[in-house]
């Protein structure tokens, strides 16, 4: 299992840029670990985790734990942090990132933010202990570990009803593996670009329709649209469609007022579907809020 494991990982890298970033169903509720401009766009300290196991039945596929959290800090300025602990077969990969978001008010409820956000990312790749056909290749007798910088930045355009989102969460290029002059591993940046509505239906249901689209500047692109419907501010079930790759079903509950419980499953549609029927994903998403302070919104996205 483990020879399987690197010559997927040695496939994923060299061919799918466009995996290299974590990939997320409920990407709307984790929005400023791909924009560092969303953060503080809330009036109060907002955090979450969510897991992901990807392609759940093979051996070494790809899981990631996230950690991230956000709050304003002053005058249209906000704070925020991201952890993304990725691993793919014997590659770990460990993000952290620090988000500074600045907001201009541009009458009634129209809001314009800008964001950057800074960090490391830490790399453990573990070569010494797979079964390889050559033991003797130098390239894959020792273990990897490095550090690497990397920053981002991001607009964000919102309303209490709405929001458009455009970034680039990883603005410098590294190469995490090189052997003899090729370049494996190496990593290019993404863009992602998102927007979501959020309709009225009546007193006590709302539309929310959303889209996202990602992709590497050298390689495809990846499109996903939402639909979810939310009642009485509590109980939210959806469904998405990433193009070419999976159809999703998510839910999510308010356990509280400042606790949200959400899961997504992912019905793999593309070739890989033969040895990974399905995806899974699950969230918790805490408010906290400040004293004397009310939330501009319910959490809409």
């Amino acid at each position: 299992m483990k020879k399987l494991s690197i010559i997927a990982f040695l496939l994923l890298a060299f061919q799918m840029h466009g995996q290299q970033d974590p990939q997320y169903t409920q990407y709307m509720y984790n929005m400023n670990v791909i924009n560092p401009a969303y953060a503080g766009s809330k009036e109060n300290l907002s955090f979450g985790l969510l897991y992901r196991n990807q392609w759940s039945k093979i051996d070494g596929g790809p899981e990631t734990g996230t950690f991230f959290g956000h709050a304003p800090i002053g005058n249209n300025l906000g704070l925020g942090l991201s952890v993304i602990a990725d691993q793919i077969g014997p590659v770990k990969e460990t993000n952290t990132y620090v988000d500074v978001s600045y907001t201009l008010q541009l009458g009634g409820e129209h809001r314009l933010a800008f964001g950057v956000k800074a960090g490391a990312t830490f790399h453990d790749i573990g070569l010494a202990g797979i079964d390889v056909v050559d033991p003797t290749d130098p390239f894959l007798s020792q273990d990897i570990n490095e550090v690497t910088p990397n920053i981002g930045a991001g607009f964000f355009y919102y309303t209490d009803k709405y929001y458009v989102s455009l970034s680039v969460p990883n603005l410098l290029s590294s190469v995490h593996l090189d052997d003899s002059g090729l370049k494996i591993g190496s990593e290019t940046q993404h863009y992602f670009f998102t927007g979501g509505y959020v309709f009225d239906l009546s007193e006590n249901t709302e539309l929310k329709p959303s889209f996202m689209v990602k992709s590497a500047f050298d390689a495809p692109t990846s499109f996903d649209v939402n639909l979810n419907a939310r009642f009485y501010k509590k109980f939210e079930i959806g469904a998405s469609y990433r193009l070419d790759d999976s159809f999703s079903g998510l839910v999510n509950f308010a356990l509280t007022p400042s606790l949200r419980v959400g899961y997504a499953y992912d019905f793999i549609s593309s070739d890989i579907k033969e040895y990974a029927p399905a995806s899974h994903e699950v969230f918790l998403l805490f408010d906290l809020n400040f004293p004397k302070r009310v939330s501009r919104s319910p959490r809409y996205f």
